[in-house]
């Protein structure tokens, strides 16, 4: 174990270190220095390897603190550093020290997370009502902010910094992977980005739209106008159609871009329900131009799908689309908690959202900063993600493309069939993500195949299949087992 005196010399004497389970008697007074002139430290631990904390499994430190009065974090020092630092991001709209990379400590790494900057529930934005500091800290700053002063205590800690240091997230955390590579190429070496919100006007336009669709009444949203059942049948009807169009019939649907698929002859829905239906899959415009894409086939099915996230009724939020959407409209864009969704007119989209997107989304193609410095950059979405729409995350890499010819030098996609959002569904989608980033960023050797993984279940025996860089896929050879990677090539 590192000598404690180090940090709490750095900390300006806080008081006695507590051992995990005991009470640390800690100063409140702010840390002082030249490093870190607003960072206060409210508690450090050091947990044995034998005492799980969260996960974890190895004898390390655990430092809880607060940057500029509102941004806490806390922070993993392993007694057996590797020399790198991993950061995780967090999940919808935060609100609690979240770290996706927490686990990455039993490999040795230091690791970071934070709360942004607020304390709320997941999908509750009322805490930027009237507070664009908040909002920003939310944006970027929280996440650029926290590595810094983790790499300051790392560095007061062990007497170094790290090597290499390493960015990871999905979702809310994804958006923040990108937001790190377009506003702060310095701050990591390698980023993976999952399943990314990074485009908020676009996802609070699409929920939006799909509560006008699903709930045109604002004081009747106890029922809609396709079933969870209707939603099953509706499923059924497309496997029928599209599984066996790549070859092999397996629940998975290889590329949802490229099947043949015919709405109107699915049986059982009413003429009402697929107009609702198809509204998921059109993409939204307004008088502009497009607006937001629209979902692929793949996730219709199942209370974790379209049912949790686009249609519901889920009792206390609706459906997670509409928690999130009417949420940054009511506090992230218009600062209006009585903004009603069921009036808004979307050809105003532009205009109204301008403001909050140069906050918080990350939507430009221009990586240019980020490859300078050596920066490698994973994206990686499920097409069957019922939360966000994998066609916003292709559409933006082949930005990146078109931007830079060059690009997957330094940035590549993997879409994974039958994926949902940052995991599950019938598809293959377990990798070990920080093994691939540092792999590329310290032996320059970029992935062009990752073997995903998904354990055996009561659903169905284990398998491997071969992920390959946009706008590569897997094709089954047509002749060997399709549990097994092998199986399959590019194409």
């Amino acid at each position: 174990m590192k000598n404690i005196s180090l940090i709490c010399g750095f900390i300006c004497c806080i008081g006695s270190v507590a051992v995990a389970g005991q009470s640390p008697e800690l100063s409140k007074a702010d840390v002082s220095g030249l490093l870190l002139p607003d960072v206060k430290i409210k508690s450090v631990k050091h947990f044995e390897a034998s005492k799980s904390n969260g996960g974890t499994s190895v004898g390390h430190l655990d430092v809880e603190g607060v940057i500029a009065g509102s941004m806490n974090f806390e922070l993993l020092l392993p007694d057996d550093w590797n020399g790198r630092f991993a950061m995780g991001g967090g999940g919808g709209l935060v609100g609690s020290i979240q770290n996706s990379a927490r686990t990455s400590i039993n490999k040795g790494y230091a690791t970071v997370g934070t709360d942004t900057g607020h304390q709320a529930g997941g999908t509750d934005g009322s805490w930027a009502l009237d507070n664009t500091e908040a909002l920003v800290n939310f944006g970027h700053v929280a996440i650029h902010r926290t590595s810094e002063v983790a790499k300051a205590i790392i560095r007061a800690y062990y007497g170094k910094g790290p090597e290499k240091s390493y960015f990871m997230g999905c979702s809310r955390g994804g958006g923040q992977a990108l937001m790190e590579a377009q506003r702060y190429p310095d701050d990591f070496d390698g980023i993976v980005s999952g399943a990314p919100a990074f485009d908020w006007p676009g996802i609070a336009a699409m929920g939006t739209h799909v509560a006008k669709t699903f709930y045109p009444d604002p004081s009747n949203l106890k029922s809609t106008v396709v079933t969870l059942k209707d939603l099953n049948t509706l499923y059924d009807g497309i496997l029928d159609q599209v599984d066996a169009q790549d070859g092999v019939e397996d629940g998975i649907i290889n590329n949802p871009p490229a099947v043949k698929f015919q709405l109107g002859a699915v049986e059982g829905l009413s003429k009402k329900q697929r107009k609702a239906i198809q509204a998921l899959y059109d993409d939204v415009h307004n008088e502009h131009g497009l607006v937001y894409r629209g979902f692929p086939l793949g996730a219709e099915q199942g209370n974790q799908g379209w049912y949790l996230w686009l249609t519901g009724p889920v009792p206390g939020m609706v459906n997670l689309s509409y928690a999130f959407s009417t949420n940054i409209m009511k506090y992230f864009v218009f600062n209006d908690a009585d903004w009603d969704y069921s009036t808004y007119d979307l050809n105003d989209w532009n205009e109204d959202t301008h403001l909050a997107g140069t906050i918080l989304s990350a939507v430009d193609p221009n990586l240019e900063s980020f490859a300078a410095k050596g920066g490698k950059l994973i994206i990686w979405h499920g097409w069957s993600d019922p939360a966000l729409t994998a066609y916003a995350t292709t559409d933006y890499y082949d930005k990146i493309l078109e931007h830079d010819s060059d690009a997957m030098d330094y940035a590549r996609l993997f879409m994974i069939p039958g994926c949902y959002h940052c995991g599950g569904g019938p598809g293959v989608s377990d990798v070990d993500w920080l093994d691939q980033i540092s792999t590329w960023v310290e032996t320059g050797k970029a992935p062009a195949e990752i073997i995903a993984s998904k354990s055996k279940s009561k659903d169905g025996p284990a398998m491997t299949r071969p992920l390959y860089p946009y706008p590569l896929i897997a094709e089954y050879d047509g002749k060997g087992d399709p549990n097994v990677a092998a199986s399959f090539d590019s194409k």
